[in-house]
Formats: C-alpha cells, sequence, structure tokens
C-alpha cells in the first residue's frame, strides 16, 4: 500500500505550486496532502491584488503550527513511523520538513532548495542581496512584494522572460518578512544530533536564492553528526524554481525512485 505525502511550500509561492507533483504522484498511487500557509489560501493572482491584511504580521511559527497540525492529521496521529507521512517541502518548506522529521512526525524528508536550520550561511552575493532585502528591519511588517521582473531575478532565472512571466502570474504569492527573519531565529534551530529518518537534500546548481553550496553545507552538517541516513543530489541548469520549471518530472522521478529505496530501510527502524 503506498503512503502519504505532504508537500510543503516555500515563500512566495501556495499550495497550487505543486499541482503537477500531486497528479504526478497520486498516478502512483500516494495520498497527497497540499496545504497552503496561513493567508496564502486561494489564487496566487488573487492574493496579490487582495493581499490579506495579516499577510505582514504571519510569523515562522504561525506556519510550523498550522502546518505541523497538517503533518499529524495525515499519520492520524499515530506513532508508528509506517503510519506516518512521507514529507517533501521547497525553500521554507524545506526547512520545515527537517524540523518535522527532527520531531519524529515522518516517514521520510525530502528538502528541496532548503533554507538551512541554526543560522547556516554562504558567501554568495545573491544569496545576501536576496536576505538582505526581505528581513531589512525599516520596511517593518510591510509585506515583501515580488514584480514580475524580480521574481524572475531571483527565483525563476533559469527561464527566459515569458515563461517567467507566467510562473509569475500563475503561482507566485506575496510573503511576510517576519517568516524568513525566523528562519534567522530560535524556531530555525535543529539539533543535529538527533537520531532520524532517511532525508533526501536536493539543490539546484543556478539557484539565486539557496545556492546549491548552501544546500550541501546542510547536507554535510547531518552527515557530520551521523544520526542518520543523508543522500545529497545537485540538478544541473535549474534555480529556485526547480519545481515548476521544464524539467520538474525528473526530479519527482528521482525522488519516486529513492522513496522506494528507502523503504526497507524506514520499515526497520527502531524510531
Amino acid at each position: 500500500m503506498k503512503k502519504t505525502i505532504v508537500f510543503i511550500h516555500g515563500m512566495f509561492q501556495n499550495g497550487k505550486s505543486w499541482d503537477k507533483w500531486v497528479n504526478y504522484f497520486e498516478q502512483l498511487g500516494y495520498t497527497c496532502v497540499v496545504p497552503s500557509w496561513p493567508d496564502h489560501i486561494g489564487d496566487p493572482a488573487s492574493l496579490r491584488q487582495n493581499t490579506p491584511s495579516t499577510l505582514g504580521d504571519l510569523m515562522l511559527e504561525d506556519v510550523i503550527g498550522a502546518m505541523e497540525q497538517v503533518v499529524i492529521d495525515a499519520g492520524g496521529g499515530k506513532q508508528d513511523v509506517n503510519e506516518k507521512p512521507i514529507i517533501i517541502g521547497h525553500s521554507v518548506g524545506g526547512l520545515l520538513a527537517q524540523i518535522f522529521v527532527n520531531k519524529n512526525l515522518a516517514r521520510l524528508g525530502v528538502p528541496i532548495c532548503p533554507v538551512a536550520p541554526n543560522k547556516m550561511m554562504t558567501l554568495d552575493w545573491p544569496f545576501f542581496k536576496n536576505v538582505a532585502a526581505i528581513t531589512n528591519p525599516f520596511k517593518g511588517d510591510e509585506p515583501f512584494k515580488h514584480t514580475a521582473e524580480t521574481f524572475h531575478e531571483n527565483f525563476c532565472n533559469t527561464l527566459d522572460e515569458n515563461a517567467a512571466r507566467i510562473a509569475f502570474e500563475e503561482t507566485a504569492t506575496y510573503d511576510s518578512r517576519n517568516v524568513l527573519r525566523g528562519c534567522l531565529g530560535e524556531y530555525g534551530q535543529i539539533d543535529l544530533d538527533t537520531p532520524h529518518v532517511p532525508m533526501l537534500f536536493i539543490a539546484a546548481k543556478e539557484d539565486h536564492i539557496i545556492p546549491f553550496e548552501l544546500v550541501e553545507k546542510t547536507y554535510n552538517a547531518y552527515k557530520d553528526e551521523e544520526s542518520g541516513d543523508v543522500d545529497f543530489h545537485v540538478f544541473e541548469n535549474k534555480s529556485h524554481f526547480i519545481c515548476g520549471e521544464p524539467g520538474w518530472e525528473t526530479i519527482a522521478e528521482q525522488i519516486h525512485q529513492w522513496i522506494n529505496e528507502k523503504e526497507v530501510v524506514v520499515a526497520n527502524s527502531t524510531l
């Protein structure tokens, strides 16, 4: 019997960003649960036109709380690891995947281009520029609003201008600066010593938001602690929009193969 997958989106996206993935994994027999964060429910274009009044106040802990309940419900509240969901998360959703694996709420975890825990950084200039722009303290709780141009430059830089504009119109949301600020604080902390189920870290070689070197650094931090089974894969010519740009099927297929390989590991787990 196939298991449940919970897909968790990141900043500037919502559950709609997983539509193709849901169709792919449902055809393979998985049950797919695709929540949107608080203040992110609805059509992305409508959310941009009518920005929720509370969006700027959204905190990382609010997102963690809402998504954690979804994960618990997806597992039926059971303690048996075989009943728990697989968690696939992108960007901040990739950090949440790590958090929920750390809390022993997942069967397997797949962080894709994930925000790094424990304030891990890289010297990559586009990374610093993006973080500084979003977390800018002088902007207070004013939501961060990408334009089609900045979304192309930062989020989907491997696409041509027309494809990037379509991606923006169909999938982009505005977001709370406080979510990223929270990732750099106590709610973004993870005890890497904690034994955990297998995780697959996926990076995009041309990612301007979460450079592949930072994903590799996160992977190595887990690997060095030897607290659990971790794998790492970099995809060439992919941007932070890796889950939506052409060729997303290749990433989904590799994840499916990895899940099948780890079934025996999970079945014999004592977690």
